[in-house]
């Protein structure tokens, strides 16, 4: 069920051998791109701590929207995506960028990065902390590593393709659930208002399988979640690249099963889910929660 490529690149790798940050002579190693991403990720997220706030001014000053009026972009979405821009183009004057709200190019030869300047955009508009900077490089379409930085708290989530994935260091792994009945569950919801209503009826026909359902708001913390065993399993449709790009590599890295929707030209698996669910479990109740969601209608969402 598992083996298409969009997820084979994601199998998971938890017991990568040596220190995964000790530096390489190849540019274009995991290692030494896992410690840019890090690095620029880290820079990000202490500018976006600088920047004014929204929620203190209360009068919406530099809030717009995108797709639909609950889909916001703040100034400092762009100015945090300029800084992560600046920072690679002199770390790494030639690959190319794709981002949330500058756009760009990561088809091709070579490595590309996707970054996602403030994953949680309506987190951080309300002053919630549930947000995140994701610094992700990739090639042919697959993550090669990838760095989710939190602002509020501070952590460092990362990952190298065959390395593992930690978080401040400390390596992560995914939970040890075995039973889908007393599995938590991590979701998000469209912007839009009558996919919401059908991915909620896909809920509630998944809540009575599961222990419970949480939604943070934010798909890069929820994957990271994954990794760390604070939530068995995460299901969301309609998810742009630069949310996942260095989240589900972390989430992979730490033994989880995942799976992505299309990206650099792949084609996602035919298990009921849909052609842009996001997906990812610890592995003994990956199959089983994968088809109760089909099951209840993820295929239609």
């Amino acid at each position: 069920m598992w083996s298409d490529g969009v997820v084979s690149e994601l199998s998971g790798h938890p017991g990568a051998v040596g220190n995964p940050h000790v530096g390489s002579a190849d540019p274009d190693d995991p290692r030494e791109l896992r410690r840019i991403a890090e690095d620029v990720a880290v820079d990000a997220a202490a500018h976006l701590r600088s920047l004014p706030r929204p929620w203190e001014s209360g009068n919406g000053d530099g809030v717009t929207t995108k797709s639909t009026p609950t889909d916001v972009v703040t100034a400092s979405d762009h100015a945090v995506e300029t800084l992560v821009r600046d920072r690679l183009a002199a770390l790494r004057p030639g690959d190319t960028v794709l981002g949330e709200e500058h756009g760009g190019s990561a088809v091709g030869p070579g490595v590309h990065w996707v970054v996602d300047p403030i994953d949680g955009t309506v987190n951080f508009l309300y002053g919630l902390p549930w947000y995140a900077v994701s610094v992700a490089a990739v090639c042919d379409g697959r993550s090669l590593a990838g760095a989710v930085v939190e602002p509020a708290s501070g952590r460092v989530w990362s990952a190298g393709l065959g390395l593992g994935a930690t978080c401040d260091g400390k390596r992560l792994s995914v939970s040890g659930a075995t039973d889908v009945a007393l599995s938590m569950l991590s979701t998000g919801f469209s912007y839009r208002a009558e996919r919401r209503a059908r991915q909620i009826a896909m809920i509630a026909g998944l809540l009575p399988h599961v222990r419970d359902v949480r939604r943070t708001g934010s798909a890069a913390l929820d994957l990271c979640g994954v990794a760390a065993g604070w939530v068995d399993a995460y299901l969301e449709h309609g998810c742009s690249w630069w949310d996942w790009a260095a989240a589900a590599l972390v989430a992979s890295e730490a033994g989880a099963v995942v799976r992505t929707p299309p990206a650099g030209g792949r084609v996602p698996p035919e298990d009921g889910l849909g052609v842009d669910a996001l997906y990812a479990a610890t592995p003994a109740i990956a199959d089983e929660l994968c088809a109760l969601a089909a099951e209840h209608g993820a295929g239609a969402v």
